[in-house]
């Protein structure tokens, strides 16, 4: 399936970019005034609204790439860009973790599973 790798990554490292600037804005900007979970909850159909637009874009290109095994590698790219920027910021793995616990965590974490199950229900057209 050499097609699986190339249409994970087309899917998530732009979904990523666009997530990493928005998250920067909502935390400098948008937590401090609204709240950490406010902030995400503004944040998240944006990024999953990007996340739509994207998959159908991948999924035309790679028409024939096995949607269960691009929903869940992309999600594990992600998971794995989202542990490095953590530890990038100077979190530790058990903090990142701990992080997932807390009402925005759950949400972004519901709204990263939400990206992985995007392919599974996009139809490439539209």
């Amino acid at each position: 399936m050499p097609r699986l790798a190339p249409a994970a990554l087309a899917y998530t490292l732009p979904v990523f970019a666009v997530a990493f600037a928005l998250g920067a804005l909502r935390v400098t900007f948008i937590a401090p005034q609204l709240g950490p979970l406010a902030a995400v909850a503004l944040e998240l159909p944006l990024v999953l609204a990007l996340s739509w637009l994207v998959a159908g874009r991948v999924l035309r290109r790679w028409p024939l790439t096995p949607r269960l095994g691009m929903a869940l590698l992309s999600f594990l790219i992600l998971m794995l860009l989202e542990l490095a920027t953590a530890l990038a910021f100077g979190q530790t793995p058990g903090q990142f973790l701990a992080a997932m616990a807390t009402p925005p965590g759950t949400l972004g974490l519901a709204g990263q599973i939400g990206f992985g199950l995007i392919p599974l229900i996009r139809q490439p057209k539209g």
